[in-house]
């Protein structure tokens, strides 16, 4: 149920980001989601791919440093309060989350949160025992 994110080191400079998304296309390789955080002197892009493995090759191949990360996903009602029962949970388990972010291509008003959890493995016991769905890498890609 833990999902693999890549995690790509790029400089904080025009065209930098164009580079990866370029050897990814030329590669084949789809991006599911991602999520971009910057200071002023480097980026940090974090890419969830089905294909993660073959992306890594890619990536360093063209001078990148990547490094691959545990994450989980969760289905979240596109509602208000919906992030906040989610939370409720992690929060009574008093586990520490590290950096969230979402996408919503989801049908049936779900979005989709991704965490990246200090405890992982105590997170989604927590997420389950609260029956919040938990999802595997069929879930986020399709078969």
């Amino acid at each position: 149920m833990k999902l693999k994110q890549l995690a790509v080191f790029l400089q904080n400079q025009p065209g930098h980001l164009n580079g990866i998304c370029r050897a990814l296309a030329v590669a084949n390789i789809n991006i599911a989601t991602l999520s971009l955080a910057d200071t002023q002197q480097f980026g940090i892009l974090r890419l969830i791919i089905k294909e993660w493995e073959r992306a890594v090759t890619v990536l360093e191949a063209a001078g990148y440093l990547v490094q691959i990360r545990d994450v989980i996903a969760t289905e979240v009602s596109d509602r208000p309060g919906g992030m906040a029962d989610i939370l409720d949970v992690v929060s009574r388990a008093d586990i520490n989350i590290e950096y969230m972010y979402a996408f919503a291509e989801r049908p049936g008003n779900r979005a989709v949160l991704v965490f990246r959890f200090a405890d992982p493995d105590r997170a989604i016991a927590a997420l389950t025992a609260a029956n919040i769905n938990v999802l595997s890498s069929v879930d986020v890609f399709g078969p």
